[in-house]
């Protein structure tokens, strides 16, 4: 008998037209092995999810850059055709940020967390949640959100070189813009270069201080905040690679203790009033050792399923259970356990896990995803090599003179 209530299915709700997000495909995994119609609203056409056995039903996603009133409104017609209330996961900032606004809208045919829907996209912004951790007294790098051309090379000055670019909203930039939500600036001249793309980003951008990475700096927190505002399931989680090198994804990941690390994630959430699953990143300070946050993301984290404990229960499940009223399972936690992406970290998918170990893409039970992606990634990785082979339009005098 499955822990969930089968009667109610989920709904998966991604923006992002990235193909290779592995923790959509968790997510399918995760309720669908409980016995959970999952339905799929994203752009799924190129993407190893679609390949899933745990996938009951996919549904074309909104247009790109599509407002919360047209994301409600696709939600609406695929609550329609399901005729019963369901559990609406937005696996995506933009998705969360629309479901946060529409809520009240969504809410006769969605089940969701009583999460205030601005507190959801306050947390999302990047320049807005520097202003949240000044107000709660968290450790947060300095951030300065320049408004001219000028001002941001004077951001650069006073925060010193390399200096961290972010866009606010990193979910309204254009996808094909060659815009990356964040990226290391060397220059003053790059960060005057980026300033005048901001139209184009759709959001501010803010400058902020780099804090180094190195060994045990990185964590995260992934948790569920219930009706009542207890933290459940999740855990802490050390960063041990990541994709870009440094500042990106987690590609690999280990279930470690870290109590300060927890007890500062439910404080923050604690404190705000959230609820709902949560996904923060936090690095240490080399020199003071004081955790910064540097993300709070209202979803879930790609990563999610590290966090599985002894009774089945990971962040997803335990929402599902929440909504429908169902108590959650006393489950102990597994440290030790770890979470490989395999094409980003393929000899570490290889390597012994004494403590265990999930695969973001390979299981023993659905294995179509796992072959569709590493075709998928074949062609990708093929493709890459053919651009940077593929020479510059002008001469080489001019290349060397640039």
């Amino acid at each position: 008998m499955s822990l969930l209530d089968i009667r109610v299915p989920a709904v998966l709700l991604r923006i992002d037209r990235n193909p290779f997000h592995h923790g959509t495909l968790g997510a399918v995994r995760s309720l669908g092995r409980a016995g959970v119609d999952v339905h799929v609203v994203a752009d799924c056409a190129g993407s190893p999810v679609r390949h899933s056995c745990f996938v009951r039903g996919l549904h074309a996603p909104p247009p790109p850059g599509a407002s919360p009133a047209e994301i409600a409104r696709v939600l609406r017609g695929v609550a329609a055709r399901l005729a019963r209330p369901a559990v609406l996961i937005p696996m995506d900032d933009a998705g969360a940020v629309a479901v946060g606004r529409m809520r009240e809208e969504l809410a006769p045919a969605y089940l969701l967390p009583e999460t205030d829907g601005a507190l959801t996209e306050r947390v999302a912004d990047k320049a807005e949640l520097a202003e949240v951790c000044t107000a709660l007294g968290v450790a947060h790098p300095e951030t300065l959100v320049p408004d001219s051309a000028d001002r941001a090379v004077s951001a650069v000055a006073r925060l010193g070189l390399p200096v961290v670019a972010k866009w606010s909203r990193p979910w309204l930039v254009p996808a094909g813009s060659g815009l990356r939500s964040t990226v290391l600036v060397r220059s003053a001249r790059q960060a005057r270069e980026l300033f005048a793309r901001a139209a184009e980003a759709g959001s501010r951008l803010l400058l902020q201080a780099f804090l180094p990475p190195g060994p045990d700096r990185d964590w995260f927190f992934h948790g569920y905040a219930d009706r009542s505002g207890l933290v459940r399931a999740g855990g802490t989680g050390r960063k041990q690679r990541a994709r870009p090198r440094g500042a990106g994804l987690t590609s690999v990941g280990r279930w470690t203790a870290n109590p300060e690390v927890r007890m500062l994630a439910e404080r923050i959430t604690g404190e705000l009033g959230y609820r709902g699953i949560l996904d923060l990143d936090f690095r240490r300070c080399g020199t003071t050792g004081r955790y910064h946050l540097l993300d709070f993301n209202p979803r879930p984290g790609a990563q999610f399923r590290l966090f599985t404990d002894t009774a089945g229960v990971d962040v997803v499940r335990a929402l599902h259970l929440d909504l429908t009223h169902r108590a959650l399972p006393e489950g102990a936690p597994r440290p030790g356990r770890a979470f490989v992406v395999e094409n980003y970290a393929p000899l570490s998918a290889l390597r012994p896990a004494p403590a265990g170990r999930e695969l973001a893409w390979h299981a023993p039970d659905d294995r179509a995803p796992g072959r569709a992606m590493w075709h998928l990634w074949g062609r990708h990785a093929a493709g890459r090599v053919l651009e940077r082979l593929r020479p510059e339009p002008m001469g080489w005098f001019t290349r060397l003179a640039r």
